[in-house]
């Protein structure tokens, strides 16, 4: 898979007479997941040779790790994760996180590179 672009300035704001929508694909291969971080927990800091992510955050504060940079990222925040970059989730809040996470390219499971775990795998 070729790097793909951001697309966090492409998605589509329709407002609608009953409220609204916001289309992140259209017509491309995704796949799309909600992640929930349970508090005091993160994900390993990890890569993907072959796709790319957004992360629209549900249930906030959350903390990032993309490449070289963490932040705390709020509701409604949107994370793009390139193909290759390290990256992770960390809930350092006293409730449930949620994450919604759409992946471009060859989604499997076993595509995971660990760097760091928490949970020795």
């Amino acid at each position: 898979m070729e790097d793909r672009p951001d697309p966090r300035g492409s998605i589509v704001t329709s407002r609608r007479p009953w409220g609204g929508f916001e289309q992140f694909s259209y017509n491309e291969s995704t796949t799309v997941k909600v992640i929930t971080v349970s508090p005091g927990h993160r994900l390993s800091l990890q890569a993907h040779a072959r796709r790319a992510e957004l992360w629209q955050v549900l249930d906030g504060p959350l903390e990032v790790t993309v490449g070289d940079e963490t932040w705390t990222a709020a509701t409604d925040e949107r994370v793009w994760v390139p193909l290759g970059a390290r990256h992770r989730m960390h809930n350092r809040g006293e409730r449930p996180a949620r994450v919604l996470e759409i992946a471009w390219g060859d989604f499997d499971e076993d595509d995971i590179v660990r760097i760091e775990d928490d949970y020795d795998r």
